[in-house]
């Protein structure tokens, strides 16, 4: 049984839709959901992008839980949430190494072949980097 489902959140449609796959789990399951957020940092020298993570994820925080809140109003017994910095699909499968997770459920955003290469995918990167189950939800 799935007890500890891991979520990558963006705010995207993808990740609402993950997020509730998720909690359905977590509630006919009895187990948890660890949301996860990546912050990314592409500009700016080292001393402004900490204080630009430091005051982005403090109000990063409590605009997600709202967020999350209105998806599903038991998300505060439920949900764990953690907003981080970094490459996503890297962050995501260091999760798994850090917490007990069994499971991840991450949304699938459609980009073209040229999206993909120069963005990357991050369900790409966690279904080559994961010995755990991978839910894709599109």
């Amino acid at each position: 049984m799935l007890k500890y489902s891991l979520v990558g959140y963006d705010s995207s449609d993808s990740s609402q839709r993950a997020f509730r796959f998720a909690m359905e789990l977590a509630r006919t399951g009895g187990g948890r959901v660890r949301v996860v957020s990546v912050l990314q940092v592409t500009q700016g020298g080292a001393d402004a992008c900490c204080l630009m993570i430091t005051d982005s994820a403090s109000q990063r925080t409590q605009e997600l839980l709202q967020e999350l809140r209105a998806i599903a109003p038991d998300t505060d017994t439920l949900v764990d949430l953690e907003i981080t910095h970094g490459s996503p699909g890297d962050v995501l499968l260091n999760q798994v190494r850090q917490h007990p997770i069994d499971h991840i459920v991450i949304g699938h955003t459609a980009r073209g072949t040229l999206g993909r290469w120069l963005l990357g995918s991050v369900s790409d990167d966690v279904l080559a980097g994961s010995h755990l189950p991978v839910t894709v939800i599109r």
